[in-house]
């Protein structure tokens, strides 16, 4: 915690990319191609057998969602353009267009950006701190891109194709491989994509504790039994109820999206922007949970899974009544029922156990205690910095496990955002002077989770911040305008 108190600072510590942090991404991009290559290896396999009425909608739901996303990607490579500091000349210009142009039109845009952040990560790490620090902001950058446009494409392809092609194997009385193996790509891929953005979004922001990987992998095991158990419920429901699923989707849909509308999130710039941005939330509500607002969740998250619970059940009921006698016989239709009941079951117990154990503030569901704000103590208010060490500009790093011990009253051992100063007199120490950088004042409050901040969203102010990071010697300050509170608290600031 890099606090201020009569004089006193911390140095943070500088972050640091280590190896499992590459083996996440490799293991992200072979998510990704076994999603996409199993979906194409499929439709390939309908079209040779002629069974046309499973080939279009298999090959529409991968080409359409990867289009819009490639689409995206290239309209961000055009805004940051100009992001990479120094001249260039133009052939290397033209080149360099001529490659993101092919990239993007080959549908491998997202390989491009997982392989670019595997760059920089490595490059922040063989590099000097100041270096460094430089192309680890940058692998930030990269890595929260690629995890917007991944869980966009992961809802729009992953999600409708699994649906489709457990209905198909109702319907057909059986599982082919292929169709087992296109299932479980998409499942595993829209577990890890929910996982992944709550992962980066944490290891980006200076104010929130990073998610562990056992938490990570935890919380792929809870979104993949839910999402499973929901796409079950979808399949079985709409093999039999064809015209009233789509009445039943488009309701959940319009439901979710006024309820996430009534929450008053702030994540886009303009109202136009948020509304369009909830309703493609509220297309991810149709399947799982995702965290839309900063605060406790306890309630907001236990009235949608007893509304997801009781939609599966009646959707399930509903199926097993009026299917069909050839279609499954009684023996396998309670087993299908079953297996329902204990994938939600078993989403729910990892999701419990994310909570209580893994959680990056600590245990969710203990006794309430002290709050992040508390008032330090004369004891630890004196904290010297070590001499001779550089002073850093003044952030909010993440604390380590070793830290954690030793924060006071703090039931979640989360990071105290706002320290008051002390009212009691300390002794004098003495200072290392800090090299004064560039700051960047934000006439805004920080944006809201699930959000990104400004310096993340708004692609203008992302090239001023590496811009200035390249030729500064010191690491610039992002500056928000802090909410006004009635105790006197320190300056709120954060590192890029």
């Amino acid at each position: 915690m890099a606090a201020e108190s009569d004089g006193t600072r911390v140095a943070p510590r500088c972050p640091r990319y280590y190896l499992r942090d590459g083996l996440w991404v490799l293991a992200a991009l072979l998510v990704f191609f076994s999603d996409g290559a199993s979906d194409l290896w499929l439709a390939a396999d309908y079209l040779q057998k002629h069974r046309l009425s499973c080939f279009w909608p298999t090959v529409l739901l991968v080409l359409l969602p990867s289009l819009l996303t490639q689409s995206l990607s290239f309209s961000w490579v055009v805004t940051d353009r100009g992001s990479s500091p120094g001249a260039t000349r133009p052939c290397c210009r033209l080149c360099a267009w001529f490659l993101q142009g092919s990239v993007h039109l080959l549908q491998l845009g997202q390989v491009w950006r997982y392989l670019r952040a595997l760059y920089l990560g490595l490059q922040s790490r063989w590099h000097s701190e100041q270096q460094g620090r430089h192309f680890y902001w940058r692998m930030m950058f990269e890595s929260a891109d690629i995890s917007m446009l991944r869980l966009l494409e992961t809802f729009l392809k992953s999600a409708p194709q699994l649906v489709l092609q457990l209905c198909i194997m109702v319907q057909q009385g059986h599982v082919e491989t292929l169709q087992g193996l296109s299932a479980t790509a998409s499942l595993l891929s829209l577990a890890w994509m929910i996982a992944s953005y709550q992962k980066v979004l944490r290891d980006s922001r200076d104010d929130k504790m990073p998610m562990s990987y056992k938490g990570a992998v935890v919380q792929i095991l809870w979104h993949l039994f839910t999402i499973a158990a929901r796409a079950l419920a979808f399949s079985l429901f709409a093999s039999v109820f064809h015209l009233y699923f789509g009445i039943f989707i488009v309701t959940h849909w319009c439901l979710m999206t006024f309820w996430i509308i009534q929450g008053e999130t702030d994540f886009c710039m303009s109202r136009w922007e948020e509304i369009i941005y909830n309703m493609v939330l509220g297309i991810i509500y149709i399947f799982c949970w995702f965290n839309v607002r900063e605060g406790r969740t306890r309630c907001r998250m236990t009235i949608y899974y007893v509304i997801v619970l009781s939609e599966n059940a009646v959707l399930t009921a509903l199926w097993y009544y009026y299917r069909p006698d050839y279609m499954v016989s009684d023996f396998y239709a309670v087993l299908i029922v079953c297996s329902i009941l204990c994938s939600f079951a078993l989403g729910v117990f990892f999701m419990l156990l994310y909570y209580s154990l893994l959680h990056p503030n600590g245990p969710m569901f203990g006794p309430s205690s002290s709050s992040c704000v508390f008032t330090e103590s004369p004891e630890t208010s004196r904290v010297p910095e070590l001499a001779g060490t550089e002073s850093l500009p003044r952030t909010l790093p993440r604390t380590t496990e070793q830290d954690r011990e030793f924060v006071p009253g703090d039931r979640d051992s989360c990071v105290p955002v706002f320290q008051v100063r002390s009212s009691f007199p300390s002794t004098p120490v003495t200072r290392v002077p800090r090299a004064q950088g560039p700051v960047i004042r934000i006439d805004l409050p920080r944006k809201k989770y699930p959000a990104w901040d400004a310096h993340f969203i708004d692609r203008r102010l992302r090239k001023t911040i590496l811009a200035l990071e390249y030729s500064s010697p010191a690491t610039p300050r992002v500056q928000y305008r802090t909410v006004e509170t009635s105790q006197e608290v320190t300056e709120y600031e954060t590192t890029v």
